[in-house]
C-alpha cells in the first residue's frame, strides 16, 4: 500500500514538473509574474541568471504564492527571515530547478503588527518554517494551523524572542 501510493505520488510529481518545468523558460518565467501582478511588484531585482528577488506588499504573500508555487510549477525551498529594527524581512525562496533559478519574493512585516498571512495551507512544506519565525522572531502567521513552539524550551517567556535586535 504505502509503495503504491508513493510511486504514485513521485510519479504525479514528475510529471508536473515534466509538464511545467521542463517546458517553461527564464524569461517566460518573468514575463508571467510581472504581467500576472504589474503594479502590485514594488521592485523586480534581477540580481543574476540564477537569482531573482521580488519585493511586495505582506498583503500580497499569498496570490503570489499560489501563482508561482501552483501555476509556475516552482518548487518551495524555504523562507528566511532577518530583524531590520522596525521591521522583520521574511523571504520565501521558490526554485525552477530544471532552469538553477530561485525565484524570492521579499515581504516586510512591521514590528508593530507583526502579521502575515500564511502560506501553509497554500502547500504544508511552509509549516515548520512558519512555526520557526513565529518563535524565534515573533511573527504571527494569520490562519495557521499549528504555531506551537517548536525550538525554545517550554519555560522561555512567550514574549521573548531571540533573533531580534533588542533581544538581550
Amino acid at each position: 500500500m504505502c509503495r503504491a501510493y508513493c510511486v504514485k505520488k513521485l510519479t504525479q510529481y514528475a510529471s508536473r514538473d515534466t509538464k511545467i518545468g521542463a517546458k517553461v523558460t527564464r524569461e517566460e518565467i518573468v514575463t508571467g509574474i510581472k504581467n500576472k501582478f504589474g503594479n502590485r511588484i514594488k521592485k523586480f531585482y534581477d540580481k543574476s541568471a540564477k537569482r531573482i528577488y521580488i519585493y511586495i506588499e505582506r498583503e500580497d504573500i499569498v496570490d503570489f504564492t499560489k501563482f508561482v508555487f501552483k501555476e509556475m510549477g516552482a518548487r518551495f525551498n524555504t523562507a528566511t527571515a532577518a530583524d531590520h529594527s522596525g521591521d522583520i524581512e521574511i523571504m520565501y525562496h521558490f526554485d525552477f530547478d530544471r532552469l538553477g533559478l530561485i525565484v524570492t519574493l521579499r515581504i516586510y512585516v512591521p514590528k508593530t503588527k507583526c502579521e502575515v498571512e500564511s502560506i501553509t495551507p497554500i502547500m504544508s512544506g511552509a509549516e515548520w518554517i512558519e512555526r520557526e519565525m513565529h518563535e524565534l522572531f515573533g511573527v504571527k502567521f494569520k490562519n495557521h494551523p499549528n504555531l506551537k513552539p517548536l525550538l525554545l524550551p517550554d519555560d522561555w517567556p512567550k514574549d521573548k524572542y531571540p533573533l531580534r535586535k533588542e533581544y538581550k
